[in-house]
Protein backbone atom coordinates (compact mmCIF):
# COMPACT_ATOMS: atom_id res chain seq x y z
CA UNK A 1 0.00 0.00 0.00
CA UNK A 2 1.69 3.36 -1.09
CA UNK A 3 3.10 5.81 1.55
CA UNK A 4 0.48 8.37 0.55
CA UNK A 5 -2.93 6.10 0.60
CA UNK A 6 -1.81 5.24 4.36
CA UNK A 7 -1.45 8.87 5.46
CA UNK A 8 -4.88 9.90 3.79
CA UNK A 9 -6.53 6.78 5.27
CA UNK A 10 -5.31 8.14 8.45
CA UNK A 11 -6.33 11.34 8.43
CA UNK A 12 -9.69 10.20 7.02
CA UNK A 13 -9.67 8.13 10.21
CA UNK A 14 -9.03 11.27 12.57
CA UNK A 15 -11.37 13.15 11.34
CA UNK A 16 -14.11 10.76 11.64
CA UNK A 17 -13.11 9.96 15.52
CA UNK A 18 -13.47 14.14 15.95
CA UNK A 19 -16.89 14.35 13.99
CA UNK A 20 -18.00 12.37 15.98
CA UNK A 21 -16.69 13.20 19.41
CA UNK A 22 -18.01 16.55 18.81
CA UNK A 23 -21.59 14.70 18.12
CA UNK A 24 -21.58 12.48 21.63
CA UNK A 25 -20.24 15.99 23.20
CA UNK A 26 -23.23 17.67 22.44
CA UNK A 27 -25.47 14.72 23.11
CA UNK A 28 -24.08 14.38 26.51
CA UNK A 29 -24.27 18.64 27.33
CA UNK A 30 -27.90 18.22 26.41
CA UNK A 31 -28.20 15.18 28.17
CA UNK A 32 -26.44 16.55 31.07
CA UNK A 33 -27.92 19.84 31.10
CA UNK A 34 -31.76 18.44 31.11
CA UNK A 35 -30.93 16.11 34.12
CA UNK A 36 -29.54 19.10 36.22
CA UNK A 37 -32.52 21.12 35.38
CA UNK A 38 -35.04 18.08 36.34
CA UNK A 39 -33.25 17.99 39.98
CA UNK A 40 -33.17 22.09 40.43
CA UNK A 41 -29.21 21.83 39.69
CA UNK A 42 -27.17 24.28 37.84
CA UNK A 43 -24.63 23.20 35.37
CA UNK A 44 -21.40 24.88 35.81
CA UNK A 45 -19.82 26.22 32.37
CA UNK A 46 -22.57 24.71 30.34
CA UNK A 47 -19.76 21.76 29.41
CA UNK A 48 -18.48 18.60 29.71
CA UNK A 49 -14.81 17.29 29.55
CA UNK A 50 -13.76 13.73 28.30
CA UNK A 51 -12.41 11.75 30.77
CA UNK A 52 -12.21 8.31 29.47
CA UNK A 53 -12.42 6.93 25.95
CA UNK A 54 -12.49 2.98 25.01
CA UNK A 55 -13.40 0.80 22.60
CA UNK A 56 -17.08 -1.34 23.91
CA UNK A 57 -19.76 -3.51 22.07
CA UNK A 58 -23.27 -2.59 22.27
CA UNK A 59 -26.56 -3.87 22.77
CA UNK A 60 -26.53 -5.72 19.16
CA UNK A 61 -22.70 -6.75 19.70
CA UNK A 62 -21.40 -3.83 17.51
CA UNK A 63 -18.10 -2.28 18.19
CA UNK A 64 -18.68 1.54 19.52
CA UNK A 65 -16.87 4.10 21.74
CA UNK A 66 -17.45 4.20 25.51
CA UNK A 67 -17.07 8.06 26.25
CA UNK A 68 -16.63 9.00 30.07
CA UNK A 69 -17.22 12.64 30.49
CA UNK A 70 -17.09 15.00 34.06
CA UNK A 71 -19.10 17.81 34.39
CA UNK A 72 -19.54 20.40 37.34
CA UNK A 73 -22.59 21.35 38.67
CA UNK A 74 -23.87 23.44 41.44
CA UNK A 75 -26.89 23.27 44.02
CA UNK A 76 -26.63 25.95 46.30
CA UNK A 77 -24.36 28.36 44.14
CA UNK A 78 -21.51 28.34 46.49
CA UNK A 79 -20.28 25.30 45.69
CA UNK A 80 -18.61 23.16 42.97
CA UNK A 81 -19.56 19.49 42.86
CA UNK A 82 -18.41 16.88 40.30
CA UNK A 83 -20.50 14.61 38.46
CA UNK A 84 -20.32 11.97 35.52
CA UNK A 85 -21.28 10.85 32.12
CA UNK A 86 -21.05 8.20 30.40
CA UNK A 87 -21.79 7.25 26.47
CA UNK A 88 -22.01 3.98 24.29
CA UNK A 89 -21.61 6.06 20.80
CA UNK A 90 -24.10 8.30 20.95
CA UNK A 91 -26.24 6.92 23.43
CA UNK A 92 -26.09 8.10 27.47
CA UNK A 93 -26.09 5.02 29.33
CA UNK A 94 -25.73 6.82 33.03
CA UNK A 95 -25.46 9.64 34.36
CA UNK A 96 -24.09 10.50 38.08
CA UNK A 97 -24.93 13.66 39.84
CA UNK A 98 -23.42 12.10 42.57
CA UNK A 99 -24.26 11.76 46.24
CA UNK A 100 -27.24 14.18 47.59
CA UNK A 101 -27.93 15.39 51.08
CA UNK A 102 -31.34 15.49 50.81
CA UNK A 103 -33.04 12.30 51.71
CA UNK A 104 -35.50 10.77 48.86
CA UNK A 105 -33.74 12.37 45.71
CA UNK A 106 -32.56 10.74 42.77
CA UNK A 107 -28.89 10.85 41.78
CA UNK A 108 -28.71 8.58 38.72
CA UNK A 109 -30.38 9.42 35.67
Amino acid sequence: MPIDLVGVLVLAALAWLWWDSLKARDAGIAAVRAACEAEGLQLLDETVAIAGLKPARDDDGRLALRRVYEFEYTDTGDNRRRGSLVMLGQRVLVINIGLRLVPGQRTLH
